[in-house]
């Protein structure tokens, strides 16, 4: 059992084909099929089940990619302090996401200037709610994870990188399209388009409405917010999502943004890892790129926040 079947395996058990898994290691699909039958006869068991359009983990496939994760990651860690003895640039990065903005942009520039200061990273990124990626930071499936705050699970520590509002959104063929705030009630009576349940940013908006004493009706759930936007724009509902995200369509004309009354409902982004991993000079430049890219004021300050500087300004 070598390291390069390790990856193999690993490979095809994430992307759940062959083919897929020879891609990501840039083997043939001739050669990752040797390098598992290898693995298979020198475990004396069977790993995958092949299936017409995927494989499928054994219950020894399963226990061996357990220990996979934990023998690769402390391969990488053992290169990564070498690298840092001799000066090399090599190692892996797993990223995961519970945020299209932030994988749209701006991980690709982050990824970008990593490359260019360590050009042998070997990045792999993944997508998700936040809750199943704070669980692979804790499986150390992940070394770091862009998720909505707070996270309250033992053995991962975050970072605050960004703050945002949450606010409603419409098609600017609604009723109520030409307001600027609309209230908790209101809302509603509304057919709302949400984020899927798991993730901090529903639970903030349902906390938010039970505690107003309002019972939502919602029509949808969806983990995209880019397929919430969609909707939205064709007069399907009413959708509640960070401000930052809609800035764009509400520039267009294509989405109407208004403010919650009452609502002090703060979206905030961070970066999860495990506490006491081991962070290795990648990681590193990772997170102060993190740092420097998301460095940057909120976009516009609600009506709520605007009032309490006022206030602030008149006292003193």
């Amino acid at each position: 059992m070598d390291i390069r079947q390790l990856k193999a395996f690993v490979a095809i058990a994430e992307s759940g084909t062959f083919t897929a898994g020879a891609v990501r290691v840039h083997v043939t699909q001739a050669a990752i099929s040797m390098q598992i039958r290898q693995l298979e006869t020198e475990t004396h068991a069977q790993l995958f089940i092949r299936a017409p359009r995927r494989v499928i983990l054994t219950e020894a496939g399963e226990k061996l990619l357990e220990r996979a994760y934990t023998i690769l990651r402390e391969h990488d860690a053992a290169l990564e302090e070498l690298a840092a003895l001799t000066g090399a640039h090599r190692g892996r990065l797993r990223i995961g996401s519970a945020s299209a903005m932030v994988s749209a942009d701006p991980l690709p520039q982050i990824l970008k200037e990593l490359r260019g200061t360590h050009a042998g990273v070997e990045t792999s990124v993944g997508s998700g709610t936040s809750e199943s990626l704070v669980k692979q930071v804790l499986a150390g499936e992940l070394d770091a994870a862009f998720v909505s705050l707070p996270v309250e699970a033992r053995g991962v520590q975050t970072e605050l990188l960004s703050e945002d509002y949450l606010v409603a959104i419409a098609s600017p063929r609604h009723p109520m399209a030409k307001q600027k705030i609309v209230s908790a009630y209101a809302l509603a009576g509304e057919k709302l388009i949400l984020g899927e349940r798991g993730g901090n940013t529903r639970r903030l908006i349902d906390q938010f409405f039970a505690q107003a004493g309002v019972t939502l009706k919602v029509t949808m759930e969806l983990s995209r917010l880019a397929a919430i936007k969609r909707m939205v724009e064709e007069d399907m509902g009413v959708g509640i999502v960070p401000l930052r995200s809609v800035q764009e369509e509400v520039r267009s004309g294509s989405l109407v943004r208004w403010w919650i009354e009452g609502a002090q409902i703060n979206w905030q982004l961070g970066v999860a890892r495990l506490v006491g991993g081991y962070e290795s000079p990648i990681h590193l430049k990772f997170l102060q790129l993190c740092r420097e890219h998301f460095a940057q004021p909120a976009a516009v300050t609600p009506p709520s926040r605007q009032k309490q500087k006022q206030k602030k300004k008149a006292a003193v």
